[in-house]
């Protein structure tokens, strides 16, 4: 700057662009043929946050009928797993994997859901009368169960459901 104007008259220097090493072999993030056009690292992202929003959902309406309404622990549990699955499956089909309404599979998730609703709440179960009756029995046999079904469900549902047209 010269007098309050500006010096047009530097210019910077031209800078050329350098080669870059080579980047390290990670593992595919689109995929195969056939499958939805959204990579895995935004499928995980979303299927994450999709996946919190249900345990929300699950985990809440778990508390409301068990805690303040008296409904039986496991009756509770399969009514908010079922909220919650439905939750998710809704967003994740629209959202995380993008893929069109399909019979086929609806049918496959229906399958995956049965399984998945099995180990969820026979995990739950087993943990919640395995354990003492403390405080953090119920979140504590929520986490362990709902963790198990969310890696089920996200290998499933990628490798196999979301692929089917």
């Amino acid at each position: 700057m010269h007098g309050g104007t500006r010096d047009r008259s530097r210019t910077l220097p031209h800078v050329q662009a350098q080669p870059h090493l080579p980047l390290p072999a990670e593992i595919p993030l689109v995929d195969e043929p056939g499958g939805t056009d959204v990579d895995l690292k935004t499928q995980i992202v979303r299927f994450g946050l999709t996946g919190g929003f249900s345990a929300v959902v699950d985990f809440g309406l778990l508390t409301l009928l068990s805690n303040v309404l008296g409904v039986p622990e496991i009756l509770s549990k399969v009514i908010s797993f079922i909220a919650g699955t439905t939750t998710a499956y809704l967003i994740n089909r629209r959202w995380t994997f993008k893929a069109e309404p399909s019979k086929a599979r609806f049918v496959a998730v229906v399958a995956l859901y049965a399984v998945t609703f099995a180990v969820q709440v026979g995990i739950y179960a087993l943990m919640y009368y395995g354990l003492d009756d403390v405080w953090w029995r119920q979140p504590l046999s929520f986490v362990v169960a709902q963790g198990t079904a969310t890696v089920i469900n996200f290998v499933v549902q990628r490798a196999v459901i979301f692929r089917i047209k």
